[in-house]
């Protein structure tokens, strides 16, 4: 017997245009698309072609045409300044249009890039949706981010207008970010016409005359601006993928597919419906903040919310809790990090009785992988549907995830359940073959890839073709590793470059992982493989202990160690572990790992652009000492 996922998905899959175009009707266009799916350029699919539309009409006027004017679209919510904002879609619509006739004042036009170095406040929400109102094309770069790296993105996006804010805050830490944004223009060999800046109370910028515009100077002088229709198959913005050091790949968002796909996913994936509030805890500088923090909840008609804040910190392991209570969140989605900072804090989630979560519905995690000890521990603690789910940067939605609107699939540990509607998902071999049912190999997805993804990389179409379509000829390549099961589930277990060869044996970091997190003493974890003379490479576990636990370090060692023996086998040859304050992550929560295997294998290696406190780098060599392990040269 079928359900909705399985009709949904056999429909993608057998006949995409026949499943994609009855869903685009859902979406406001100035001029119907000729032709759902053109495959005639081949490998360069694109959707909807002939069509015009405009995605911040979609998200705004659209709903305001339809009397929902006066509903809440945008919370922003700043326990870092003790703020809260609201904004009804009619609020946020005037701020949008006025602020999309600041750029067309300072001489923004169709088609010409404005790059976004904002912290998580309204403004930068606004910013996106107003270069999207006049057909600009918007790069966000995280706030904070390195003058060396933001400079490569001003090199390659060649933006005429940079939109920034004074300063940005981490917990009780004000990072000015004006500084480091001349150091960007001084490096830089494209330099913008205009600077807008917004300046915040915590720390004034100092302006260029003639070229640094005031925000709000700016703001009260405009004319707000009407949408402008673009082509489905115009550029929206363009996301540079995070970590990238010398030539950065800026994937590229269209605005047709991309408004089809995200409206889509927020009841298909997440069972949202108009005028429930979704929140996802991430940053406007990755791709979480762009998919569902500004765009797919507001094509669907829903609340938004806005976090400037921490999991912890901000002010305790209780804030999400406050922010899910005090606004009525029906979903959250964030990274299982954050739920392995507030259970390190707080285990026992004593904090959660504080708060009435009575209208909380699911939580979703993605962007690394979910180990089965913090989907337990989310899963008792909450009594609602924990969701683990699979995406990218360049695939902009899930690939894989338990589409809560179609079908509730029972969940299964280690498991982002099966592909979303669209998703043509395979498991193959060096040779591109695909191998039996539970067989680990390279996670690849069958050209045509669904409409919201990428179609292209910025002005690079043969890096395109190289980076993600050439090893496996016919599909783009994920660089995940993993199996399908005899169900149909899929198991994401590692990078493809996370698979370490131990004396001929090919083993998966992330499975050692799962062993690991299910000591009752371990918060979290990371297992990497170390250059080993002898077996090639072998595995080294780093652990972070929860608070309170005050038993010896070398007895929690050789009990991880031991359990690895007893669940994976003596072939992992997992010897070597030690205990650590924290892991060295990006600020979206993701673990360095590439970082710490150049520490550990005493390579050179640079401080990433991304990382959160590059102070841990030094404690991780540390600790790499106390076990044998070389200290590297910076």
């Amino acid at each position: 017997m079928t359900n909705p996922y399985i009709e949904a998905y056999e429909k993608s899959i057998n006949d995409p245009e026949g499943f994609w175009g009855p869903i685009a009707e859902d979406c406001h266009w100035y001029k119907k698309w000729d032709k759902v799916l053109d495959d005639s350029n081949k490998p360069f699919y694109r959707w909807f072609v002939g069509g015009e539309c405009n995605t911040c009409y979609n998200a705004l006027d659209y709903h305001i045409d339809n009397g929902l004017g006066n509903q809440l679209a945008l919370i922003y919510d700043s326990p870092v300044t003790n703020t809260i904002k609201k904004f009804t879609y009619n609020e946020l619509r005037d701020e949008v249009a006025k602020f999309a006739g600041v750029l067309k004042a300072q001489g923004v036009e169709k088609g010409d890039r404005v790059l976004i170095y904002m912290p998580m406040i309204p403004h930068a929400a606004i910013s996106m949706l107003a270069c999207a109102r006049i057909g600009a094309v918007h790069s966000v770069v995280f706030g904070g981010f390195a003058a060396k790296e933001l400079a490569t993105r001003i090199n390659d996006a060649k933006p005429k207008v940079i939109v920034t804010a004074s300063c940005g805050i981490e917990v009780k830490r004000v990072i000015p970010y004006k500084p480091l944004l001349e150091g960007a223009i001084e490096m830089a060999t494209s330099k913008p016409e205009k600077c807008i800046v917004f300046q915040r109370p915590m720390e004034t910028a100092e302006m260029m005359e003639g070229r640094d515009v005031d925000w709000d100077e700016a703001m009260k002088k405009a004319v707000p601006a009407d949408c402008v229709p673009v082509k489905a198959t115009d550029p929206l913005y363009i996301l540079y993928t995070s970590g990238t050091t010398g030539v950065p790949k800026g994937v590229v968002r269209d605005n047709g597919g991309h408004m089809v796909a995200l409206k889509y996913s927020m009841k298909a994936v997440y069972n949202m419906d108009q005028g429930d509030v979704y929140w996802a805890a991430s940053d406007v500088g990755w791709v979480v903040g762009h998919s569902y923090i500004v765009y797919a909840p507001l094509f669907k008609g829903c609340t938004t919310i806005l976090f400037e804040g921490k999991p912890v910190g901000t002010p305790d392991a209780g804030a999400f809790w406050r922010v899910i209570s005090e606004h009525g969140v029906k979903a959250l989605f964030t990274a299982p990090t954050a739920f392995r900072a507030i259970k390190q804090q707080d285990p026992k989630a004593e904090l959660m009785k504080n708060y009435d979560l009575s209208n909380f519905k699911a939580l979703f995690l993605a962007g690394e992988r979910l180990d089965p000890d913090t989907l337990t521990w989310a899963e008792r603690a909450l009594n609602v549907p924990v969701i683990d789910h699979w995406w990218q940067t360049e695939t902009g939605w899930a690939i894989c995830a338990n589409c809560l609107g179609l079908h509730h699939y029972e969940v299964k540990q280690g498991s982002p359940t099966k592909p979303a509607p669209g998703w043509n998902l395979a498991v193959v071999d060096d040779s591109s073959k695909e191998v039996p049912k539970g067989t680990i190999g390279a996670l690849v997805v069958k050209l045509p890839l669904p409409p919201g993804t990428l179609p292209t990389l910025w002005k690079k179409d043969d890096a395109y073709i190289s980076s993600y379509l050439e090893e496996f000829p016919g599909y783009y390549k994920t660089a995940d590793a993993g199996f399908i099961d005899e169900d149909g589930y899929v198991f994401v277990m590692a990078r493809t470059d996370d698979i370490i060869n131990v004396a001929g044996h090919r083993l998966s970091t992330g499975g050692m992982e799962e062993v690991l997190a299910d000591h009752p003493d371990v918060a979290e974890c990371a297992v990497l493989g170390v250059e080993d003379q002898l077996k090639g490479q072998i595995p080294v576990g780093f652990l972070v202990l929860n608070a309170g636990v005050d038993r010896s370090h070398d007895e929690i060692v050789k009990e991880v160690v031991q359990m690895v023996r007893d669940r994976i086998g003596p072939v992992a040859a997992f010897k070597k572990a030690t205990v650590v304050k924290r892991l060295p992550k990006t600020r979206s929560g993701k673990i360095l790992r590439g970082t710490i295997q150049k520490i550990a294998d005493n390579k050179e290696y640079n401080v990433p652009a991304t990382i959160d406190d590059p102070a841990v780098l030094g404690e991780m060599a540390d600790a790499l000492e106390t076990i044998g392990l070389a200290k590297a040269r910076k």
